[in-house]
């Protein structure tokens, strides 16, 4: 699969998927698909399952397959049925869709896969607002594909529930005396990441405000401009900075901050995208909706400090 070819332009609020389906015995016996999406962006490629695959009785999570060889590398492998709770129908030459992202490669085990969809962001309808808070979600939205429904993966989730990212609070520096507070927008899709980010900018002395998607972070940020206009305060007196995910349902992250940066009264505010996705190969669509920043999902640590840092220079200007 060449990621190049398929990669598409930056701020058109699409997305490709890849679907994939567990298979389950149903109430009256019969097999019964289930169908789950995942940003193709993040699949390497699709392989063939050894056979000699079990579950391994020393893991840490009962999903955890151990690892394969896979040319130069060793390939963990994760049950995705068992990890979603799903008892999926054992059968031969099951795929393994090899991911990376988070700068972690992982082999997901599944009954089997579909066909790549272009679908626009607007078109995935967010978990509501009870099921996304709930600190086991691990559905992100939810899209027509053809005649039926797919629900599309929080697979950050289980990164973090197979302890293969550091999600550790970090040491926090002093916060600085300033006579306002440092007020920040994190957006995020994922259940798991907004209770991290929520944690660790809240520890770094932060006042923080929270969205699911780009829609209601875009929505959020007209209300703000609005109340700057009838107050005659400059709006960056009401809101320091946005820390966007880029994948998120309604609208996605390189969407918003194309919105914000052609917005003459938000386009003061800097805009940090911090995502799983964000590589060498892909800082250009960040850099051509004028992202400030663009940090990958595992700098956890150092993210606080370097908003800090960014909203403190510009108060200084």
């Amino acid at each position: 699969m060449n990621q190049t070819n398929i990669l598409l332009e930056t701020g058109t609020n699409e997305l490709e998927i890849i679907e994939l389906f567990i298979t389950e015995r149903g109430a009256d016996g019969a097999n019964v698909n289930a169908f789950f999406g995942v940003n193709v962006a993040k699949v390497l490629e699709i392989i063939e399952a050894p056979e000699y695959l079990e579950p391994a009785t020393s893991a840490e999570h009962p999903s955890y397959l151990g690892v394969i060889p896979l040319r130069d590398m060793v390939l963990p492998v994760v049950d995705l049925a068992v990890w979603l709770g799903v008892d999926r129908v054992e059968n031969h030459h099951e795929p393994i869709l090899v991911t990376e992202f988070n700068g972690v490669r992982t082999g997901f085990l599944v009954s089997g896969v579909t066909m790549i969809h272009r679908v626009s962001w607007s078109d995935v309808e967010p978990p509501s607002r009870y099921l996304s808070d709930l600190p086991g979600n691990c559905i992100t939205g939810t899209v027509r594909l053809g005649e039926h429904f797919a629900l599309l993966l929080d697979l950050e989730r289980a990164l973090v529930e197979l302890n293969a990212l550091d999600t550790t609070e970090p040491e926090h520096a002093p916060v600085p005396a300033t006579d306002s507070p440092l007020r920040v927008l994190l957006v995020d899709d994922s259940t798991s990441v907004r209770f991290l980010l929520r944690r660790n900018f809240e520890g770094a002395g932060f006042t923080v405000d929270v969205k699911n998607n780009g829609e209601d972070a875009w929505n959020h940020l007209l209300a703000l401009k609005a109340e700057a206009a009838k107050t005659n305060t400059p709006l960056t007196q009401l809101l320091d900075a946005v820390v966007s995910d880029v994948e998120m349902p309604r609208m996605d992250g390189y969407t918003l901050t194309k919105n914000i940066k052609t917005d003459k009264d938000l386009s003061a505010l800097p805009v940090i995208l911090f995502s799983s996705l964000i590589s060498q190969g892909l800082l250009h669509k960040g850099q051509s909706v004028g992202a400030d920043a663009q940090i990958t999902k595992p700098e956890f640590g150092g993210l606080t400090n370097q908003v800090r840092e960014m909203i403190l220079e510009r108060r200084a200007r």
